[in-house]
C-alpha cells in the first residue's frame, strides 16, 4: 500500500505546509487553505483506496497555546479527520487560519455531511465557511453573543454577568424560536398545494429526549425534516478544557448517558497515548467486560423503547427489569449504577470485588432465554415487521457518505466493527462475530442490535473465564502516586505524592485520538496537551451527531408513523448529539 503522505506530496507539491508527528501516529498534514476542497475531493474520489468517510471536522483556537514547535502560524486551525475503509486507516488534515475573523471554503460540495460540522465550527469558534448552504448556529441559541470554544470566552457562569430576562429580551428570544421556512430554504407550497409545517417535539416521547423536528408535510407525506438540536448542549468540550485530566472523567459518563463506563474508555486511552502509559493485561480484560455489560444495557433500553414507539407496552417493562440485573452487577463492582465513572487513566478505580464471578455467571445464564422470549414477542411480531421492514432504507454508500457507524452501518451488509478492524484494549484476543443485515432498513438495524447483545455475552463469558491475575492499575508515575508508606521516609516521594494528588498529572505535550466501538457507533476523543494539568483542546466525536443529520435524508416520502420507526431504529441520545 502506497504511503498516503507520499501520494499527496507527489500529486500536490504546492499544497503541504508541514507534516506533523502525533502521539497517535496518524498521518497529519498541514494544508494551504486555498487547496483544501480540491485535495479532499481527490482523497475521496480519485486516490487508490480512497478516504470515503468524513469522520470528523472540528477546530482549535490557538491563541493561548504555548507549544507549537514547527507548526505553521495560525489563529484558528481547522481539523479534518478522514477514514479509509480500504486502507483501514485515518488521515488528519489541518488548515491554518491567521485572520481574527477567518474564512474558509465550505466542503459541503465534497461531503454533504460537512454541513452540520461546519455549522458547529462557525457556532462555537466563529469561523465562516464560504459557500455553505445555510451557515447558522446549531448548538447555541441564535441570540447567543460570542463563540463559546474560543479561549477568550468565559468558561464558568461566575465569569459572566447575572442572567436577566426583561420584557424586550424575552420578546426577542421568542421571535428567535419562531420557525421561518424561508430561512431554511423551504417552500411553503408544492405545485398548487399548500404545505403544512408541523412541530414534533421538543417534548415528545418519540424523540427520546429534548429534540425538535420541524416537519414539512404534503398531506400525510413528509417532504422534509429540519432537526433543531442544542436543547441538551452543556458545553462538554469546554468543560474538558477547564478540568484536570482526572477530574474530567465523570463528565464523560454524561456525554452518552446510557453507555456508562464505555464513555470513559476512549478518553482514558487517548490520555494514555499522550503520556505513553501501558496498562496491565488485567485492566484490559476488566475494561472490556464492563464495556460489554454496558453495551447490553444500552441495547436493552433501545429494545424496550423501540417496541414502545411502535405500540407495544409489555416489552419495555420486562426489558427494563433485565437492565436492572446489569446495574446490580455494575453497582457491586463500581459502587454506582448509570454513571460509575470507574475507569481511570492507567487502569480502573479498584480491583474486582470478591464474588463478582457469581454475579456475572448468573447474568450470562439468565439473559439468553430472555432474548429468545423477546424475539418471539417483538422481532417476530407481524405488526412490528409491518412497521419496520422496508422503512428508512439506505445503502452502505449512503451510510459512509453521511458518517454513519456502528449498527446502522452494519445493517447495510457492511461488516465493519472497530473492535475487529482496529482492535484496542486486547479485543483481538476475543472470539465473537460481527452481526450484519442486508437491507439497511429499520428491521435490519433492530436485528443487528439484538444479535450484538448475544455476541457481547460471548465476550463477557471469555472475560469471566480468562481474566488474568495482576494489578488493576499501571505503576506509571503520572497515574499512580507513590505508596503512602514511602512518603514518610523520602521527601521526593512526598512532594510527588502531594503534587500528583492535589494538582493532578501534567501530561506531556502532544495530541492523540482514540476511538472505540461504542453502543451507538464510533465514539472518539481527540485531545491536545500543552504540557499542563488540563487539556488544551478536548474534541468529542459522537456517533449520534452525524446519525441525526442523516435522519432527514432517510425520512422523505414516509409518514409520521414511519418517522417514529426511523428515529427509534437510529438509536441516538440527545446528550450524545448535543454534548
Amino acid at each position: 500500500m502506497t504511503d498516503i503522505v507520499s501520494i499527496v506530496k507527489n500529486k500536490f507539491p504546492e499544497v503541504i505546509l508541514f507534516a506533523q508527528e502525533t502521539k497517535d501516529e496518524f498521518p497529519t498534514l498541514w494544508i494551504h487553505a486555498d487547496h483544501i476542497v480540491r485535495l479532499l475531493g481527490f482523497l475521496k474520489n480519485e486516490v487508490d483506496l480512497p478516504y470515503k468517510m468524513l469522520y470528523d471536522l472540528t477546530a482549535i483556537d490557538e491563541q493561548a497555546r504555548v507549544h507549537r514547535e514547527g507548526q505553521p502560524e495560525s489563529r484558528f486551525t481547522i481539523v479534518y479527520q478522514l477514514l479509509s475503509f480500504e486502507r483501514n486507516a485515518f488521515l488528519r488534515l489541518k488548515v491554518p487560519l491567521t485572520a481574527e475573523q477567518p474564512t474558509l471554503p465550505s466542503i459541503t460540495s465534497v461531503w454533504p455531511a460537512a454541513n452540520w460540522y461546519e455549522r458547529e465550527v462557525f457556532d462555537l469558534f466563529g469561523v465562516k465557511f464560504l459557500g455553505h448552504p445555510n451557515l447558522r448556529r446549531i448548538l447555541m441559541p441564535d441570540t447567543w453573543v460570542g463563540h463559546p470554544l474560543q479561549k477568550c470566552h468565559p468558561a464558568r457562569a461566575t465569569e459572566m454577568p447575572p442572567f436577566e430576562l426583561p420584557d424586550d429580551k424575552q420578546e426577542a428570544e421568542q421571535d428567535a424560536l419562531r420557525f421561518k421556512p424561508e430561512e431554511w430554504g423551504l417552500d411553503k407550497s408544492l405545485k398548487d398545494d399548500e404545505l403544512m409545517f408541523l412541530n414534533l417535539g421538543p417534548q415528545h416521547p418519540g424523540t427520546h429526549g429534548v429534540l425538535r423536528l420541524v416537519l414539512q408535510m404534503d398531506g400525510e407525506d413528509i417532504v422534509n425534516v429540519v432537526p433543531d438540536i442544542g436543547f441538551h448542549h452543556r458545553g462538554a468540550e469546554k468543560m474538558g478544557e477547564r478540568q484536570s485530566w482526572h477530574s474530567y472523567i465523570p463528565y464523560t459518563d454524561r456525554v452518552e448517558y446510557l453507555g456508562g463506563v464505555m464513555n470513559n474508555f476512549p478518553y482514558v486511552m487517548a490520555v494514555e497515548k499522550l503520556a505513553g502509559i501501558e496498562v496491565p493485561e488485567r485492566v484490559k480484560f476488566i475494561r472490556i467486560m464492563m464495556s460489554e455489560l454496558f453495551r447490553i444495557s444500552s441495547h436493552l433500553v433501545w429494545y424496550g423503547t423501540f417496541a414502545q414507539d411502535l405500540g407495544m407496552m409489555t416489552p419495555v417493562f420486562l426489558i427494563f427489569n433485565d437492565r436492572e440485573k446489569i446495574f446490580d452487577i455494575v453497582q457491586a463492582i463500581c459502587g454506582a449504577r448509570m454513571h460509575p465513572n470507574w475507569f481511570r487513566i492507567g487502569g480502573v478505580a479498584q480491583d474486582l470485588p470478591t464474588g463478582w464471578e457469581k454475579l456475572v455467571q448468573e447474568f450470562i445464564d439468565y439473559l439468553p432465554k430472555k432474548l429468545k422470549e423477546y424475539d418471539s414477542m417483538v422481532m417476530k411480531n407481524r405488526i412490528f415487521k409491518a412497521r419496520t421492514v422496508g422503512i428508512g432504507v439506505y445503502s452502505t454508500e449512503e451510510a459512509i457518505e453521511w458518517g454513519v457507524t456502528g449498527p446502522g452501518l452494519r445493517a447495510t451488509g457492511f461488516e465493519w466493527d472497530f473492535r475487529k478492524k482496529q482492535p484496542y484494549s486486547g479485543y483481538e484476543n476475543f472470539e465473537f462475530d460481527i452481526p450484519t443485515g442486508q437491507n439497511g432498513d429499520c428491521y435490519d438495524r433492530a436485528k443487528v442490535r439484538v444479535e450484538e447483545m448475544r455476541q457481547s455475552l460471548r465476550i463477557i463469558e471469555q472475560c469471566l473465564k480468562n481474566v488474568p491475575a495482576g494489578e488493576y492499575k499501571s505503576d506509571h508515575p503520572l497515574t499512580t502516586p507513590p505508596r503512602k508508606k514511602q512518603t514518610m521516609q523520602d521527601i521526593e516521594t512526598l512532594i510527588h505524592h502531594f503534587v500528583g494528588v492535589s494538582w493532578g498529572p501534567v501530561i506531556p505535550v502532544g495530541e492523540a485520538f482514540c476511538g472505540i466501538e461504542a453502543t451507538k457507533g464510533n465514539n472518539g476523543y481527540y485531545l491536545i496537551s500543552d504540557g499542563s494539568t488540563m487539556s488544551y483542546r478536548t474534541r468529542i466525536r459522537t456517533p449520534s451527531f452525524p446519525h441525526m443529520q442523516f435522519v432527514p435524508e432517510i425520512s422523505q416520502g414516509y409518514t409520521i408513523s414511519d418517522l417514529m420507526a426511523i428515529l427509534g431504529s437510529t438509536d441516538y441520545v440527545l446528550s450524545d448529539v448535543d454534548r
